[in-house]
This record gives structure tokens, C-alpha cells and sequence, in this order.
């Protein structure tokens, strides 16, 4: 009789355990979810904001075609990209990001080349387009680091034991980060 109590008591725990474990993993993922989500939310601030910029630059009649151009196919390829956030694996995010940097990139030949336009940077229109957008890129590396702090903590609970077993058995795996684009641990070189 006291065998099958111990047993009845153990099988118990271990439910418990096992329990809790599997709602702080959904908890975890639920929360890199979010994060994932004030990510699109801030790549898509930028997006919006790109045609209104693009048409105040093409208001400079002067302005370099192949830029406008660049810009637009850019953004066009950085929207139709999109990511399951139930599939949030390395690859996943490593392709959204490919996209997105060269959307940034043809972002900063725009604004550097509008230096060479006097009237262009004397627009109003454009230097609040140019603040919004200088805006919301600090607001898209916040949303990533966000993000990536919540996969971090994801990850350890999905990878710590004895947690990691009921991760096994319920189907959780580690989520992927966002990464530094390549060179930027190298800086800048500014000359004059």
C-alpha cells in the first residue's frame, strides 16, 4: 500500500513539474512571438514611410533615376517577405534580414545622394520624412533587441533541464536572433 502511495505521489510531482514547465515554455514563446511581432510592426512603419519619401525626392526633377528605382524595387522585395512566427528558425530570420538590409542600404544612397540637392534638403516635407524614417530605425533596432532578448530567454528555458525534456516532448525548439549585418564589426572610415 505505502509503494502505491509513493508512486501515486511521484507520477503527481512529476505532472506538476512537467506542468508548469510546459506553460512557462508556451509563456516564453507566446513573448518571442510578440517581440517578432513589434518587429514586422517597425519594418513596416519604414515601409509606409519610403513611397512618401520617394515621391518628395521625385520632386526634384533633377534627382538620379537609378536611386528611385533602387529604392522601390527595394521595398517591394522587403514587403513580400514574410515570416511565420511559429517557424522563427535561423534561416527564416537570416533571409528577412538579407531583405531588409538591402532595403536599407538603397535607404542610405537615397539620403546620401539628396545631399547633392540644395533644394531638396531645403523641402520641408523631406527633412520630416528623413527625421521619421531616422526615427523609426532606432525604433526597429529597440524592437530587435527586444526580440532578441526574448529568444534568449526562450532558448535557455527550452535548453535548461529538466525543462528541456518537456520541450522535447511537446515539439519546442530554439528560435534564431537576429544577427549584425556583415562588416559591422569593422568602423567606418570618414574622410574628409
Amino acid at each position: 500500500m505505502k509503494n502505491w502511495i509513493i508512486a501515486i505521489v511521484v507520477v503527481v510531482l512529476i505532472a506538476m513539474i512537467g506542468g508548469c514547465s510546459y506553460n512557462g515554455m508556451v509563456k516564453s514563446d507566446e513573448d518571442v512571438k510578440g517581440k517578432w511581432g513589434q518587429v514586422e510592426t517597425q519594418y513596416q512603419r519604414r515601409s509606409d514611410l519610403i513611397p512618401n519619401l520617394v515621391s518628395t525626392v521625385k520632386g526634384e526633377a533633377n534627382f538620379e533615376k537609378s536611386t528611385i528605382t533602387e529604392v522601390t524595387e527595394a521595398r517591394a522585395k522587403a514587403t513580400s517577405i514574410q515570416v511565420d512566427p511559429t517557424k522563427l528558425t535561423p534561416e527564416a530570420i537570416q533571409q528577412y534580414q538579407q531583405v531588409q538590409g538591402q532595403l536599407s542600404t538603397a535607404l542610405g544612397r537615397l539620403l546620401v545622394a539628396s545631399e547633392n540637392y540644395p533644394n531638396l534638403k531645403a523641402n520641408e516635407a523631406f527633412g520630416k520624412l528623413q527625421t521619421q524614417l531616422e526615427g523609426t530605425e532606432n525604433r526597429i533596432s529597440v524592437a530587435r533587441k527586444d526580440f532578441n532578448d526574448a529568444v534568449q530567454n526562450y532558448n535557455s528555458k527550452v535548453r535548461s533541464f529538466p525543462t528541456n525534456i518537456m520541450a522535447g516532448m511537446f515539439g519546442f525548439s530554439a528560435k534564431g536572433y537576429f544577427q549584425s549585418e556583415a562588416g559591422a564589426d569593422k568602423a567606418p572610415k570618414v574622410q574628409f
